[in-house]
């Protein structure tokens, strides 16, 4: 099994286990980011009492809808990220070592080709799962009230007194309606927000491995080994560098997904948005530059939290996986 596949499915794995411990938030602030209510900006209501008001009104599915696709959308991207990072960045670590053989440089993949390498990676998956994503927040976004309104809509007046529950907003619904909408093109809204979003995780790894890089430096000086470093250390590893991409790159995130939720049409013009540029312009001139930074405290606790434990499970799945294959290969040469 090559490098590239190990670190794919330990990167899909690690997704997922990182998705279902913080989807709850995620939900809360995709409602917070596509909110374009700018007086319950001045409510102040915190992450904690938004999710308790959501279980109230609408029960535990509120929290988890698009769950479903969700983690498939985080298995693929995981996967086809870190499967396409590892490639290039060996490419990128063999370019390093032949020009040290040339006399260039000490031999180390330097920070710009470190940005280079996961922007390409980010962009390949951005391209690829940009439907899956599009799904997935119709589905966080929609409510009960929009439940409601939508059997106003397929339902006569005599039908709609008969209604007890609306009908079930699932994935091959919204699948149908975002088709409805805009056709095949409809699934890759907001990508252009999204495909400059790759800065967010390039410049997430970009530190991470300057930091990591540091470590096992002092620790190869203190003789403790490059590749002491406990789980711990890339939980905190990982919590920093998603820390400082999140605050840079947040505004694209709200675009985004104000983009791929579903469109008033109909109604305020200012909450129909024609494109990225009408978004932002839109954003500014309603809601200010607040706006841009609705529900931050929310993804910056989402964020942190998911890519650390990330980080920390896929370092150890990988770490286990290269284990299990080298004692085989041991036993087997016995």
């Amino acid at each position: 099994m090559s490098d590239a596949l190990i670190c794919g499915l330990a990167g899909a794995g690690a997704g997922i286990i990182a998705q279902l411990l913080t989807y709850p938030l995620e939900t809360v602030n995709t409602r917070q980011q596509t909110d374009r209510n700018s007086k319950k900006m001045k409510q102040k209501i915190g992450t904690i009492e938004e999710m308790c008001q959501v279980v109230r009104q609408e029960g535990w599915d509120g929290l988890y809808g698009g769950l479903a696709p969700s983690l498939v959308g985080t298995a693929a991207s995981q996967g086809v990220y870190y499967y396409f990072y590892q490639i290039l960045r060996n490419r990128a670590e063999t370019d390093a070592f032949e020009r040290k053989r040339k006399g260039i440089g000490d031999g180390s993949v330097g920070m710009f080709s470190s940005l280079l390498v996961a922007a390409l990676s980010g962009c390949v998956n951005v391209l690829l799962t940009n439907p899956i994503w599009v799904v997935v927040t119709r589905m966080q976004t929609h409510t009960t009230k929009d439940k409601v309104n939508h059997t106003k809509l397929v339902a006569s007046q005599d039908e709609i007194s008969a209604v007890v529950e609306p009908p079930p907003y699932g994935t091959s619904h919204t699948i149908q309606e975002v088709y409805g909408e805009a056709g095949i093109l409809g699934f890759w809204n907001g990508v252009f927000p999204t495909l400059f979003m790759v800065s967010n995780p390039s410049i997430q790894f970009m530190l991470y491995e300057t930091f990591l890089k540091k470590i096992r430096k002092r620790r190869v000086s203190s003789k403790k080994g490059a590749n002491d470093v406990t789980a711990l250390e890339i939980f905190l590893l990982g919590a920093v560098a998603k820390l400082g991409a999140t605050v840079v790159t947040y505004p694209l995130l709200v675009i985004k997904s104000r983009l791929q939720a579903k469109q008033d049409i109909c109604g305020d013009k200012r909450h129909h948005y024609k494109g990225t540029l009408d978004a932002m312009m839109k954003i500014i001139r309603y809601e200010g530059f607040r706006g841009f930074y609705k529900g931050m405290g929310t993804k910056i606790i989402q964020s942190v939290l998911a890519a650390a434990v990330l980080f920390m499970v896929k370092e150890e799945l990988v770490r286990g996986a290269r284990w299990l294959l080298t004692g085989r290969a041991a036993i087997s040469v016995r």
